[in-house]
């Protein structure tokens, strides 16, 4: 099973919001999840994220992936 923590779109048309969840890679973007373990949201000025920095380091040392956007954001938030 190939996990990857990735964000989730939420919110309305023209408004996204997302959420930060670990998935497998397997499912819709959208769809099914393993676990939640933040928010980003990009309309807000400055934009905010709040991740939970125990949950997304233990799902990495776990073996899941963050994808590129993500992987900035654990950066940002100096988690990675």
């Amino acid at each position: 099973m190939a996990v990857k923590i990735r964000l989730r779109r939420m919110g309305a048309k023209k408004a996204p919001f997302y959420r930060v969840v670990v998935a497998d890679s397997r499912f819709p973007r959208d769809g099914r999840f393993i676990e939640e373990i933040g928010y980003y949201d990009p309309t807000k000025e400055p934009s905010v994220v709040k991740i939970d920095a125990e949950k997304a380091k233990k799902w990495i040392a776990n073996g899941a992936q963050p994808t590129d956007t993500v992987r900035e954001l654990l950066k940002k938030n100096e988690i990675l």
